[in-house]
């Protein structure tokens, strides 16, 4: 399959609720991850690095940081037909902002019209994993699919959580179930796994520019892929197959990445992904050279560690530390740090998430909290050491007690 051939659009249009507060004046795919990265990175990143460059972010709730990041961050050569282009909602229909995630596709059509596109690949932007996408569409032609769904094989006893999908030996779709009560199908061949749906789909056009227009006209529809489409396609006997994600491999590839994909759609969720990266064998390796992770460039210096003395040391263990960050006295354990962070003296920061231009006063003591960017933290404060005064002080605290101080907040 030629690149020029496929199409890529990829929904970064949700409100991403339950990733309040880091969403109040952002969309879920511009929440920055691993320090220097954002959410929406890593799916663009899977589509470049498998060799597909004309790809449309379709976006529409808080999107202006998305639209900045990625015109200054992924600016492709457009003199070859190279362009991740930013697709504001159209509000083609009745001048309404996207009902669901199928009919964000209906309402640009044109983008799929324009061109004689052999390959559509409607894909999510908020999860993080390392993909190569090639794979997939190899499997989509080599089955003659309609539609290819990739999905992740679970836990059995997991799948009342997802969006689960029964197939036969030759794996053809034959039942979806949303978050089912009963046991479903197994896997061919493991009893102990079932499969959950990623949500990343690959289409022949004309079968999803048909199933969109039909769609469109059922004013009882949710406009949903997962609740409309796939099971109307199912009924209509369409051709649909399950891609094993857990099959896909890619350059540079360690045995421990097979099947990384996270879900950071809440606090506890996007914390412990961060947290992850920092094991000493982590199971999403942001260092491969064979499989490049890219973002926007910061033309910042270095990362700076000052001051050995008694207890007065600059120093971090077992944390990313991004540049432009000075860490003057101040101690770092288990820690992410975006860009411009400062730490100051007699500070001790362990199990967070520091965002960009955070500044830390001395003798600061943080535990288990993520900062959004631009907060001065005042000397002696204390923050994820006392769950009713961090409420008091306006900051949201999670069901696993991860500490959130919104950004731009003032502390006394």
């Amino acid at each position: 399959m030629f690149s020029d051939d496929v199409l890529a659009m990829i929904l970064a249009g949700g409100q991403g609720k339950r990733l309040f507060p880091l969403t109040r004046d952002r969309a879920k795919p511009a929440v920055p991850f691993g320090g220097r990265y954002r959410i929406i990175d890593f799916v663009l990143n899977n589509f470049v690095n498998s060799g597909f460059y004309k790809i449309k972010v379709l976006t529409q709730y808080k999107s202006d940081s998305l639209n900045k990041h990625i015109s200054r961050g992924w600016n492709l050569s457009s003199s070859v037909g190279q362009y991740v282009d930013c697709v504001p909602a159209q509000m083609r229909t009745d001048g309404n902002w996207y009902k669901g995630t199928a009919d964000a596709i209906y309402q640009n059509l044109n983008q799929i019209l324009d061109d004689n596109f052999k390959i559509v690949c409607v894909f999510g932007g908020d999860h993080i994993y390392k993909m190569n996408v090639r794979q997939m569409i190899d499997y989509h032609i080599k089955k003659e699919a309609d539609l290819t769904i990739s999905a992740i094989p679970i836990p059995i006893e997991l799948a009342g959580e997802y969006g689960i999908m029964e197939v036969d030996d030759s794996w053809r779709l034959i039942n979806f179930v949303e978050k089912p009560k009963h046991t479903p199908k197994h896997i061919p061949g493991d009893p102990t796994k079932c499969l959950a749906s990623m949500g990343n789909y690959v289409f022949k056009p004309e079968k999803l520019i048909g199933e969109l227009e039909a769609d469109a006209l059922d004013e009882a529809s949710a406009h949903d892929f997962g609740k409309n489409i796939i099971p109307n396609m199912l009924k209509g006997g369409k051709a649909i197959y399950i891609y094993d994600f857990a099959s896909n491999t890619y350059p540079g590839m360690s045995d421990s990445e097979r099947g990384y994909w996270r879900d950071v759609g809440n606090i506890d969720s996007y914390w412990q992904a961060n947290m992850d990266l920092l094991e000493y064998n982590p199971e999403l390796n942001l260092y491969s050279r064979d499989w490049p992770l890219r973002t926007f460039n910061y033309n910042y210096p270095p990362a700076k560690f000052i001051w050995d003395e008694d207890k007065r040391v600059g120093m971090a263990k077992n944390s990313l530390v991004s540049e432009g960050c000075i860490i003057s006295g101040g101690s770092l354990s288990r820690c992410v740090l975006s860009p411009k962070v400062k730490i100051n003296s007699f500070s001790t920061i362990s199990n967070s998430i520091l965002l960009e231009n955070v500044n830390v006063g001395r003798h600061v003591h943080i535990n288990r909290a993520i900062i959004d960017k631009n907060v001065i933290i005042p000397a002696y404060t204390e923050i994820g050491f006392n769950k009713e005064e961090d409420i008091k002080r306006g900051f949201y605290v999670s069901k696993e007690g991860i500490t959130v101080v919104p950004k731009d907040a003032i502390l006394d």
